[in-house]
C-alpha cells in the first residue's frame, strides 16, 4: 500500500484536482428529504461521496460532527465505503488529536485502524512524543495545524518567538525532523494567503491542507498562487458547507457536485495561470 504522501500523489494525478470535500454532516441542515431518516447521516455522506468522488483528491471526516450525534459507526461505514469504493482518494479524518505519547498511540488505533483513514489532522503543541506514534505507523500520516484558518488563530500561532512566528517554527520542525520520522502535512487556513505563502518557502513540497474555502470566505485565488509546490500541485483546498449544503431540496447531491465541480474547474484556471 502506498504512504500517505504518494497516495495524495496518485490522488491529485488521477482526479487533476487538488478540491478536497470536507464531510460535516449536521443533522440541523440536512435537505428536507432526509430528515427524520434514522440512518440519515450515513445516507446523506454517502450520496455526497458518490455525488463528487471524482471531483477530489480527498475526502475529509470531521470527527465532531459525528460524535456530537453518537453517529460514531456511521463515520466508520462512511470510511469504509470510501475506502473500499473510492480506493484513489485520500481519506483524511479531521480529528486534530494531540496528547501524551501513551494515549496517542490509542489516537493513532482510532484514526488508522477503526476508522482506515490514510492521514488524520493532528495539534502540535504537545511536541514530538506526542506526534510519535502516529509517524511511526507505516503507510499513514498527519497534517499538523500551522496557521489555522479561524480568526483567533492568531493569538498563539503568531506569537513572536525568536523573531518568528510561532507557525514558522511548526512549519520548520514539521518539514525537516518531524518528516525524517515519518509522512507529514501542514495544515494552513485560505483565509491567510500570505502566511500560507511564508509557509511554503520554509516547507518546501510538504502537502498542505488549506480549510477555510468556501462558507469560511478564503481567499481561492490568493491561495492557489501562494500554496503551490514545485510540481504545481501541493495542497488539499478543503470545501465543506459551501458543497454540503449547496441545496436542501431532493437535488441536494446534484447541487454538492455543481458546486465541487465549479470550485475544481476555478483551482484549475487558477492554477494554470
Amino acid at each position: 500500500m502506498p504512504g500517505m504522501i504518494q497516495q495524495l500523489r496518485d490522488a491529485w494525478d488521477a482526479s487533476d484536482s487538488m478540491l478536497c470535500v470536507g464531510l460535516d454532516p449536521d443533522p440541523d441542515q440536512y435537505p428536507r428529504v432526509l430528515r427524520g431518516d434514522a440512518d440519515a447521516t450515513f445516507r446523506f455522506c454517502k450520496e455526497i461521496v458518490d455525488a463528487t468522488a471524482d471531483l477530489v483528491c480527498a475526502f475529509k471526516p470531521q470527527f465532531a460532527f459525528f460524535a456530537s450525534q453518537r453517529a460514531e459507526p456511521a463515520l466508520e461505514r462512511v470510511c469504509r465505503y470510501i475506502r473500499e469504493t473510492y480506493p484513489h482518494v485520500l481519506l483524511l479524518l479531521d480529528a486534530k488529536r494531540g496528547d501524551i505519547g501513551s494515549t496517542a498511540e490509542h489516537y493513532a488505533r482510532e484514526a488508522f485502524d477503526r476508522y482506515a483513514a490514510h492521514a488524520v489532522t493532528i495539534n502540535p503543541y504537545m511536541g514530538t512524543d506526542s506526534v510519535e506514534p502516529f509517524l511511526r505507523r507505516a503507510d499513514h500520516g498527519v497534517f499538523v495545524l500551522c496557521r489555522t484558518s479561524n480568526p483567533g488563530g492568531g493569538d498563539f500561532q503568531n506569537q513572536d518567538v525568536g523573531g518568528r512566528p510561532l507557525y514558522a517554527h511548526v512549519a520548520q520542525r514539521v518539514a525537516t525532523e518531524w518528516s525524517a520520522i515519518g509522512e507529514c502535512g501542514l495544515v494552513v487556513g485560505g483565509t491567510y494567503p500570505g502566511e500560507l505563502k511564508e509557509v511554503r518557502a520554509l516547507a518546501g513540497d510538504v502537502p498542505i491542507l488549506v480549510p477555510g474555502i468556501g462558507a469560511q470566505g478564503g481567499d481561492l485565488p490568493g491561495t492557489v498562487e501562494a500554496g503551490a509546490d514545485s510540481r504545481g500541485r501541493g495542497m488539499v483546498i478543503s470545501s465543506s458547507r459551501a458543497v454540503l449544503y449547496a441545496s436542501d431540496g431532493p437535488d441536494f447531491a446534484d447541487a454538492a457536485r455543481a458546486e465541487a465541480e465549479r470550485t475544481r474547474d476555478q483551482i484549475r484556471e487558477l492554477s494554470n495561470r
